[in-house]
């Protein structure tokens, strides 16, 4: 079955037979009238329709229907019903009107952003970049790899994106893949920031969904917008099934260098997911690992026709795919001045070893790291630095390293080729084994640093320690508070621990505890699980290496998690530098001190050291660097000559400058640009302007007051509504309709402030954003108990349908204003293929067939407002006007018809464009040539096709007692 207007002579068919159901529509279904809230086309079961009860048997229910299964019978327009507005300055038509305005979707052709200003964070253009990008046309879809420096603010500029993806409709079902221990950062600050709510979901979340749902049902259905652990999605065993049954309007891949080894299960899931969603966001700080075919294969999941060649291939092939910038852009250095403080220099603290230290690295540099001239016991030329690397950490972690060592040698039983390593690995038991803090040299000078710092019974202060190795941050948790003064329960909880050993949740909730000001954390003691993702800045600004990793990549990773946008203080970065005076010995001045020396040189220089090497990964360059520390060549020299080997290859050297340069950065004069431009280079040739986003009402904050006047008149009684004047805070008990919408708030949210009892918003933003503050330093809950109203906040959206259900099925409202002759309101949309909005119009039609189509300026000038009177008298009966509604529909459609073309063309341009390109991409593969006419396919189902929607809103008409005027002329 079909969807069918209730009109033997539909005004608006598809040629497929499909009919549009645009938001805000009624529609009747299975004997009840029903809001169209969102319709999308599916592949096999026609147009979805998602939809909210009116009539009084499922007033309220949210529902889905697909027109393949069901009859949707939608409102023939020409049989509109027009009914007298006898509430005062006509508020319910004002009301209306806007809600209608509110609830379309943008269309295809607005490029530019609409909702930048509205939101809890800083007006900084370069953050509107990507949203340019993803909307700019072109590419085919929005779809970008945000590849900005660590600390520029990737998740604000994702949480600009999808929400103006969801203010035109395509953004109903989001899902957010992140890695486990960033998953509640990154929905608190979408939520906070945006009032884009996600649900958590982990495994065990997915099976207690699935334990309540029916059987076989998907549980990814169950929530619109959720956000899940790459961890638990890469199960693809257990998820596959289910991922390859769901189609989501946007997918958002945190940290998506993890998904290029092919063949990997991160990699498989993007390979499911790429293909199931229309928008698809990867974001990454270091995207490439240096081979330029696996990055090829990231840039295909985005567009697989992007690149021709992929082992050859420039910045301009992929810059309507890219953007990247570093703290040193001009853009970003204009905008962020006095933002965010410069970080101060890495200062090495040298430590002299203690002498129970100095017999360890007597016994390293004679044995197992013996020089040029000498040979080392161990037959694993590699092992012998990671037992260094252990013991620059901590006599822990090589305790731990010569234990597993032993154990895996003596399985091996082969005694004559393991006897004289076995031998050595004892002695050095034997020397490591007695060793306590009072014989580490970096523990003495870390307590000292600390003590510095301020960190202490009596402080707040706070410290980021970082340490490759589990068994040193294990080793510190039990010395580390006493040594600082902290006795019983206070040593407890002064410090924690996190690394990869622990669950999601217990990574969260230290990053969670850390960034509360008035918990007792006063140290965090992390290993490199933190070192990506995790924001730290809230409350500290120090940061302390207890060991180096080998990685300049790692290091500026470690040090991005103070230093990044938002930090209020100057970062401060110290490294515990472990000495010796052995003749021989690889200390930490050979390697560590070298490597934080060339970081700092980068990142001053640069912007990041993420190109110096060549390696572009965090391991590729450690295990570079110990090959050559194995041939004998110093640190300086490794680096320098990794770069010459770059510059030595041309090509190699043109493709990563283009790449690790500021693609997309569009400078300080960027402000002047076009932002409807869509044939410059990058995203930085297009300003943030602002959408013209049509608006009867100054403020959503008029139209919330209005619309809870005029839905809940004894508001104080039925809602327990409590307004402050002065702060702009409104409190009110959320009836049972609202209550049944929180469901998609994170859970824990919800909870903590008891939402289900009372909310409290407000529209001061100052206010909002002291609310954030104060929850940061509660130690009670992290989530903030007033929440900013943005126009995707769920108690907007709400009150906004509660206004469209107002009026009956098939009705529009008689409005008494100053024209010579009646005028019908009339929303006309044209739609592609797939069902989405390509032009909308706002038009007037008089009776006499003129047609403007500026609907809101007619309104404003006709003295529609919150001041007009209501006479509560009318020129002429509704039927008269009624009779005249299909010649005012006739004219308009014929309006839109002359300028149809007008109008696609901006759309068609970049259409035509990508076509071209994809023309010229040629695969040698079968699948290649169905991946070809498949994306062909796509770029003609994007354009304009079929007759427009048209919709009569409502009718003015003159005052019968008011002076006549002469009608307008076409």
């Amino acid at each position: 079955m079909t969807a069918q207007q209730s009109s033997t002579a539909p005004v608006a068919p598809r040629p497929d037979g499909e009919d549009q159901f645009p938001a805000g529509a009624q529609v009747f279904v299975r004997d009840e009238v029903w809001l169209v809230r969102n319709s999308v086309r599916t592949e096999h079961d026609g147009a979805k329709v998602d939809v909210v009860g009116v009539s009084d048997f499922v007033r309220d229910q949210e529902a889905v229907f697909f027109t393949g299964l069901d009859t949707i019978e939608l409102i023939d327009p020409r049989r509109t019903k027009l009914v007298r507005d006898e509430s005062s300055n006509f508020r319910r038509s004002r009301l209306f009107l806007e809600a209608v305005l509110r609830k379309t979707a943008l269309p295809q052709s607005e490029r530019r952003l609409a909702l930048a200003d509205s939101f809890l964070l800083d007006s900084l253009p370069y953050q509107r970049r990507p949203a340019e990008l993803a909307l700019s046309g072109r590419n085919l879809r929005p779809r970008l790899l945000i590849a900005d420096v660590v600390g520029l603010g990737k998740t604000l500029e994702i949480g600009l994106t999808l929400a103006e993806l969801i203010r035109r409709g395509r953004g109903e079902r989001i899902l957010v893949v992140t890695p486990q221990h960033v998953l509640e950062q990154f929905q608190h600050e979408l939520w906070t920031r945006f009032a884009i709510p996600l649900v958590r979901l982990d495994s065990v979340g997915i099976e207690r969904i699935q334990r309540e749902i029916p059987a076989g049902r998907n549980p990814f259905t169950y929530f619109k917008r959720v956000i899940v652990s790459i961890d638990t999605l890469k199960n693809t065993d257990q998820y596959k099934h289910h991922l390859e049954r769901i189609n989501w309007d946007a997918v958002v891949i945190d940290e998506s260098h993890n998904l290029i080894n092919r063949g990997s299960l991160r990699n498989q899931l993007a390979q499911i997911l790429a293909p199931r969603t229309d928008a698809l966001i990867l974001a990454s700080a270091t995207p490439h690992n240096g081979d330029a075919k696996s990055f090829a294969e990231l840039i295909g999941l985005l567009d697989p026709a992007a690149i021709r060649d992929p082992e050859h291939y420039r910045a301009e092939d992929i810059e309507h795919l890219f953007i990247r910038r570093t703290k040193i852009s001009p853009e970003v250095r204009e905008q962020m001045k006095g933002q965010w403080a410069d970080r101060g220099p890495s200062q090495s603290v040298r430590c002299a070893a203690t002498p129970a230290e100095e017999k360890i690295f007597e016994e390293l540099a004679a044995v197992w790291l013996p020089g040029e001239n000498g040979t080392s016991v161990s037959g694993v030329p590699l092992f012998p630095y990671t037992l260094l690397k252990s013991f620059l950490s901590s006599h822990a972690a090589l305790k731990a390293t010569v234990t597993a060592r032993i154990k895996t040698l003596e399985k091996k039983d082969e005694p004559t080729a393991t006897r004289a390593e076995l031998a050595a690995l004892r002695t050095l038991q034997e020397l490591v084994e007695p060793l306590t803090e009072a014989d580490s040299a970096k523990f003495a000078a870390l307590v000292e640093q600390l003590k510095a710092i301020g960190v202490g019974p009596k402080s707040d202060a706070r410290v980021v320690v970082f340490s490759e190795r589990v068994q040193t941050l294990e080793w510190l948790r039990t010395v580390l508070p006493a040594a600082l003064g902290f006795r019983g329960r206070a040593a407890e909880e002064s410090t924690r621990v996190m690394h990869g050993g622990l669950s999601d949740e217990q990574q969260m909730q230290c990053v969670e505890d850390f960034g509360l000001a008035d918990t007792p954390v006063r140290i965090l003691l992390t290993g490199d699980v933190a070192s990506e993702g995790v924001n730290l800045h809230r409350q500290c600004h120090q940061l302390i290496h207890y060991d180096v990793p080998w990685s300049l990549i790692r290091i500026e990773q470690r040090n991005g998690r103070i230093d990044r946008y938002g930090q209020a203080h100057q970062p401060q970065f110290r490294a515990l530098i472990l000495t010796s005076e052995v003749e021989g010995a690889k200390d930490d001045t050979v390697v560590a001190e070298r490597l934080l020396d060339r970081e700092d040189q980068a990142h001053r220089a640069l912007g990041t050291a993420e190109a110096v090497t060549g390696l572009y990964r965090a391991e590729a360059e450690e295990k570079s660097l110990i090959q050559d520390l194995l041939r004998g060549r110093t640190v300086d020299e490794s680096l320098d000559a990794h770069q010459a080997e770059a510059e030595a290859d041309a090509a190699m050297d043109d493709f990563l400058a283009d790449f690790f340069g500021s693609v997309g950065d569009a400078g300080p004069g960027a402000e002047n640009a076009d932002p409807q431009d869509t044939e410059g280079k990058g995203a930085g040739t297009s300003a943030p302007g602002n959408a013209a986003v049509p608006r009867l009402f100054t403020s959503t904050a008029e139209f919330l007051d209005e619309a809870l006047s005029e839905v809940f008149p004894d508001a104080t009684t039925s809602l327990d509504l409590h307004r402050d004047t002065e702060s702009g805070l409104l409190s009110f008990r959320p009836p049972t309709d609202l209550v049944h919408r929180l469901k998609a708030l994170p859970l824990d949210y919800v909870r903590e402030q008891r939402l289900r009892e009372r909310l409290l918003v407000t529209f001061n933003r100052r206010l909002a954003e002291h609310s954030l503050k104060r929850a940061r330093e509660s130690s009670t809950s992290s989530w903030p108990e007033i929440s900013l109203l943005t126009d995707l906040h769920p108690v907007v959206e709400w009150l906004t349908d509660k206004v469209l259900v107002r009026l009956g099925r098939q009705e529009a409202l008689i409005i008494t204003a100053d024209v010579p002759e009646p005028t019908y309101l009339v929303q006309g949309v044209y739609s592609n293929a797939l069902g989405r909005p390509t032009v909308v119009k706002w038009m007037g039609v008089t009776r006499g067939g003129t047609v403007e189509d500026d609907m809101v300026g007619l309104l404003h000038r006709s003295g529609v407002g919150p001041t007009m009177a209501n006479p509560m008298r009318h020129s002429e009966p509704a039927t008269a006007l009624e009779a005249c509604i299909p010649d005012a529909l006739a004219a308009a459609e014929q309006f839109l018809d002359r300028h149809r073309d007008a109008w696609d063309e901006p759309l068609r341009k970049p259409i035509d464009d990508y076509k071209a390109r994809l023309g010229d991409w040629e695969q040698p593969t079968l699948a290649g040539e169905r991946t070809k006419k498949s994306l062909a396919s796509l770029a003609d189902s994007l354009l304009t096709t079929g007759r427009p929607l048209m919709r009569v809103l409502a009718v003015l008409v003159p005052d019968p007692e008011a002076p006549a005027r002469p009608p307008s002329t076409a």
